[in-house]
């Protein structure tokens, strides 16, 4: 489900497989959510996992006195979009008293890093939304969990920092991460998720699980500190 539906269809084609399907669905547009769980619950009988892992970064401003309007749609994408879809999910998998939903959600809401407010303002609310459906909904006996992922060197990512190289935004995390030379793909992002999902987390929910190999844990600007004394 995702509004570029070129590249919606073309990965199902690469798949190869009638176990997929797209569907065009806008995360801010209920009822285009509605639909695409729909289609899932007709094709499938049921639904197992909603993964709610649209977002924008917004504009790349960091000053307050920015537009109102962006703050807005950055909200309607990673907000709004994802408490849409789990409530129609919701409403699917309180039939069969079971289910995972998951955010994604970011290292800034875990830490204070240069990044726009709209952006860490609406990944701590996704994280806090984690929080408060994983109690109502563990009732039903679904689980709600989250992922905060370090900076993944995407071209979303490039065009939102600066259209730099891959290359050099790759070497700039692994600089900087805490297990020396690291850089996270989107595979190692795509590995969390499905574990979350999984019957091996059955007794996970609640949880803003970091990606970040320790990052979001330690304060770098020691090293500045000690670099400064040795001048």
């Amino acid at each position: 489900a995702n509004i570029q539906d070129e590249l919606g269809r073309s990965v199902c084609q690469e798949l190869g497989t009638k176990n997929i399907s797209y569907v065009h669905c806008d995360v801010t547009c209920e009822p285009d959510v509605q639909n695409a769980v729909n289609l899932a619950v007709s094709k499938y009988g049921m639904l197992d996992i909603m993964f709610n892992n649209a977002g924008i970064p917004g504009d790349n401003e960091v000053r307050v006195t920015h537009a109102a309007k962006d703050f807005k749609r950055v909200f309607d994408v990673n907000v709004l979009g994802g408490f849409l879809g789990a409530k129609y999910a919701a409403r699917v998998m309180f039939l069969f008293k079971k289910g995972c939903i998951l955010f994604t959600a970011s290292l800034a809401s875990k830490i204070s890093i240069g990044l726009p407010h709209a952006h860490k303002a609406s990944k701590h609310a996704v994280a806090g939304l984690t929080k408060s459906l994983s109690v109502e909904l563990g009732e039903h006996g679904i689980r709600v969990n989250c992922i905060s992922p370090n900076g993944i060197v995407t071209p979303a990512f490039q065009k939102v920092i600066g259209n730099f190289d891959k290359k050099k935004g790759e070497e700039m995390f692994a600089v900087s991460a805490v297990l020396e030379g690291t850089v996270l793909d989107p595979e190692d992002f795509a590995h969390a998720a499905l574990n979350l999902a999984s019957d091996e987390a059955k007794f996970i929910s609640g949880v803003n699980l970091p990606v970040d190999v320790a990052y979001s844990v330690s304060n770098q600007s020691w090293k500045m500190g000690f670099a400064a004394l040795s001048e």
